[in-house]
């Protein structure tokens, strides 16, 4: 065997092992049934020609919380032509407080600063926020307009919108948080993945396919 067979062999097992790896490395596509479902009615989406993601979630829910941070670091990662949307999911009476306290702070715009700090007070710091003087006393403290807050937080658009997102969350037909809709018809959650990780790669998978669909092609099955 000459030089030159001997190095184009050589590149030829080296791209194989390429392959390979490549191969191992890429994610299982997600399994409908399995990973995710498609919701019965699907809901409209608010955020026009982008992908829509929308986050149910619970400011006092312990799996809500521990997602949090994975959540975020993932969200920071999504194309242009994807939005991640928060909603409170309201369940039971003693929920509401936590959408409208939710819904206040976005009216101020304060949702991107604090929101991991709410999850911080409820959760590492044992506060009771849904106690309207813990709340105003933690609002004080971030910096907030006590009056606006106080106003956003008790407004007749904020409980609007709390029901609103209440129904939403049945509509999807959620039973528990958190729980991830893609472009309004996919939903899935790490009770159906098991791991952060695969709920990720779902995540990434089914906008994809809402991505797919949107310029009219086929998804994948």
């Amino acid at each position: 065997m000459n030089y030159m067979q001997a190095l184009r062999r050589m590149l030829a097992l080296l791209a194989s092992m390429f392959l390979l790896t490549a191969a191992l490395a890429a994610p299982e596509p997600a399994e409908e049934g399995t990973d995710f479902k498609r919701i019965p009615t699907p809901l409209a989406v608010e955020t026009g020609k982008k992908i829509e993601v929308v986050e149910f979630f619970w400011y006092r829910c312990p799996h809500c919380n521990q997602l949090e941070p994975g959540l975020e670091a993932w969200a920071k990662k999504l194309p242009a032509d994807v939005v991640l949307r928060p909603i409170p999911a309201v369940f039971r009476p003693e929920w509401l407080p936590a959408a409208k306290f939710y819904y206040a702070l976005s009216d101020m715009g304060e949702v991107g600063k604090l929101h991991g700090k709410v999850f911080d007070a409820y959760h590492k710091e044992k506060l009771d926020l849904d106690n309207e003087e813990q709340l105003m006393a933690w609002v004080k403290k971030q910096g907030l307009d006590e009056n606006r807050f106080s106003a956003a937080y008790k407004s007749f658009s904020t409980q609007t919108r709390a029901m609103k997102g209440a129904r939403a969350a049945r509509t999807a037909g959620i039973s528990g948080v958190p729980a991830l809709l893609v472009d309004g018809k996919y939903l899935t959650a790490i009770s159906m993945t098991f791991t952060e990780e695969r709920l990720f790669e779902v995540l990434d998978d089914l906008i994809q396919r809402a991505r797919n669909e949107r310029k009219g092609k086929t998804s994948k099955k």
